[in-house]
């Protein structure tokens, strides 16, 4: 008897279980509330211009999405760095760069890079050394780990107000979408580790060459169908129960209630707050309102048109700036059918951005653009053509200490039900890598014998 399962969420947790589940020969039905697929790494149009909601990158170390792109047959639409190397701009003075070594093993590939890392004194460059090695040992899975600030133990470690600036939130902030002062020491550890300190290659940086609605929407709607997963988009998902027959599924299409649907097994894979609402109580071992607990960061994205080219590599980090990140988005948005060469199209990342998620464009124009003709001498004469904002309110969950106890794993008490998302208990922060894992997790869940609970909950049999 072939199985049912049903996948709330379209996002990349949900297209990578929806995947796997039918790859194993069950009968899947999708259901995701946007008109599109790729939840928050996709894109939109803004006129002639192809536009990603954000800017998303991956490391060589990210196996579990590379994976999944080769799954989807786009694993050539992305670049992926020879060695790590990021371009690092501060205003008015020479760029420096953290490029790691092709010839020493981890952690030694880093060392040379550190010890030239110009924004920093040299005594501040022996101690990130030092702090590096130390943070090797850190366990992330221990309870205690995630019960500190990552921003007090690099303190204890030696690390000055401008290391920390200049180097430990250069690469945090933009993955964990929260600074070392207010992040748990979890999840950094494992973001450095993972990524930087494990091996050697472990952190070289990729990126989509075309819009991540290619590869996350088109790409997988594709490749969803030739599955044989019927995905139905435009399609929210109102209520859970257990019967007698399986899950049931209520849900509507532009405010229409339509079909119900039954399934044997159910993934949920949408946002905390979203799961929290849908889950039948007790369904999950945390206390009530555990999803405001989990809390959420945002992210801001500055975009903007010059008339020449200003940004002479992919992207670059800022420091002594208020640019954290930028990005060079010309090819990806397919800008010169709408402005000839030399124009270039930038986009600038800010993560954690809870002092800007409600700033007005206007406000924004007036600080980003000056920032920008500081660290980007090209651009101080450059006339802007378009500037425009996007915003992610609940772009991520909030790393905060404390959290790894809310991120449940992907069984939960209900028979036949289980959860996926970049939020749960992945062992990852909230990125790409963390969302295809957490997809996995929940098919491998579902698929093993009779998709058993972790425990029990009074729910309809």
């Amino acid at each position: 008897m072939t199985v049912r399962v049903g996948v709330v969420g379209g996002g990349l947790a949900g297209i990578t279980a929806a995947l796997r589940c039918a790859d194993a020969g069950c009968a899947v039905t999708l259901l995701e509330a946007r008109p599109r697929l790729g939840g928050l790494a996709a894109s939109f149009r803004r006129g002639e211009l192809h536009i990603d909601n954000g800017q998303h990158v991956f490391l060589r170390c990210c196996t579990s999405y590379r994976q999944l792109l080769d799954r989807l047959g786009v694993a050539d639409l992305v670049t992926l760095q020879d060695r790590l190397d990021i371009p690092v701009h501060l205003p008015g003075r020479r760029p420096a760069r953290l490029r790691r070594s092709t010839l020493l093993p981890a952690p030694l590939h880093l060392a040379g890079a550190l010890m030239r890392y110009r924004p920093l004194s040299l005594p501040d460059r022996v101690r990130m050394v030092r702090a590096a090695l130390a943070l090797r040992q850190v366990d992330p899975a221990d309870p205690a780990t995630d019960a500190i600030s990552f921003g007090d133990w690099l303190a204890e470690h030696g690390q000055s107000r401008r290391a920390v600036d200049a180097l430990w939130d250069l690469v945090g902030v933009a993955t964990l979408n929260a600074t070392a002062e207010v992040a748990s020491l979890a999840p950094g550890a494992t973001v450095f580790q993972l990524g930087l300190l494990a091996h050697a290659r472990a952190g070289d940086i990729g990126w989509s060459r075309v819009p991540l609605g290619r590869l996350h929407d088109d790409a997988a709607a594709l490749g969803l169908h030739d599955a044989g997963v019927q995905v139905h988009i435009s399609t929210k998902v109102r209520a859970l129960e257990r019967t007698a027959g399986g899950w049931q599924l209520t849900s509507e299409r532009e405010g229409e209630r339509v079909e119900e649907s039954v399934v044997d097994q159910l993934i949920c894979a949408v946002a905390p707050a979203a799961t929290e609402q849908l889950l039948p109580e007790g369904a999950v071992d945390l206390p009530p309102g555990w999803s405001a607990a989990l809390g959420s960061s945002p992210i801001v994205n500055v975009h903007v048109v010059y008339d020449r080219r200003v940004l002479d590599t992919p992207f670059a980090a800022g420091v002594d700036t208020p640019v954290q990140w930028v990005f060079d988005r010309t090819e990806q948005s397919g800008l010169h059918r709408v402005h000839p060469a030399p124009a270039q199209y930038v986009a600038v990342s800010l993560s954690a951005a809870d002092d800007l998620i409600r700033s007005p464009t206007a406000r924004l124009r007036e600080q980003m653009l000056p920032a920008l003709a500081a660290l980007l001498p090209a651009a101080r004469d450059a006339r802007v053509l378009d500037f425009f904002v996007t915003r992610e309110p609940h772009a991520t969950f909030r790393a905060s200490p404390g959290t790894a106890a809310l991120r449940p794993p992907p069984h939960t008490r209900a028979p036949g039900l289980f959860l996926a998302g970049a939020w749960t208990d992945t062992g990852w922060p909230a990125t790409m890598e963390g969302a295809v894992r957490s997809g996995n997790a929940a098919a491998d869940a579902a698929l093993a014998p009779a998709g058993a609970a972790s425990g029990s909950v009074g729910v309809a049999p």
